[in-house]
């Protein structure tokens, strides 16, 4: 006899929860997981804080800053997510990338979150070609640190 198929009770990627066969009250996981895919869909957070908001609005992103404190000790560097009253928090996988509204720059996560700094703007010197140069490679290595070029 073969052996029965085991699902799991959590997507793989962002742990959203799962129906069952036989569920009672299907409706709130359901509605769990749709509000989560909603706040995620956007790829962007409010803001990048440590510490949760007075009020919120139901569907309100955040990216959890260091050294977090309150509700969202712990979650460092995670995105925290209102819904339905309270923080639920997505551990961030290499490669996402999110924009920060508040902070108006884009940021990627790749065992942490990085974003691209400007390089220094060339300034003086007696030979242009030189200056010109290093700044192709500032500029360079910045986009390369984001993962926009590789």
């Amino acid at each position: 006899m073969a052996e029965p198929i085991a699902f799991p009770s959590t997507t793989a990627n962002f742990s959203l929860p799962l129906l069952f066969a036989g569920q009672a009250q299907k409706e709130f996981v359901l509605n769990h997981s749709l509000q989560a895919i909603d706040a995620l869909l956007q790829n962007s957070v409010g803001d990048s804080i440590s510490s949760p908001p007075a009020t919120v609005e139901n569907g309100a992103t955040y990216r959890v800053a260091e050294n977090a404190s309150g509700s969202w000790a712990g979650h460092d560097g995670d995105i925290a997510m209102a819904i339905g009253g309270a923080w639920v928090f997505v551990s961030p996988l290499d490669g996402m990338m999110i924009y920060d509204r508040a902070a108006r720059r884009h940021l990627l996560y790749d065992g942490g979150w990085k974003s691209a700094t400007a390089p220094a703007a060339p300034i003086g010197g007696a030979v242009i070609d030189i200056e010109a140069r290093a700044m192709l490679s500032a500029l360079i290595e910045a986009l390369r640190g984001i993962g926009i070029i590789a």
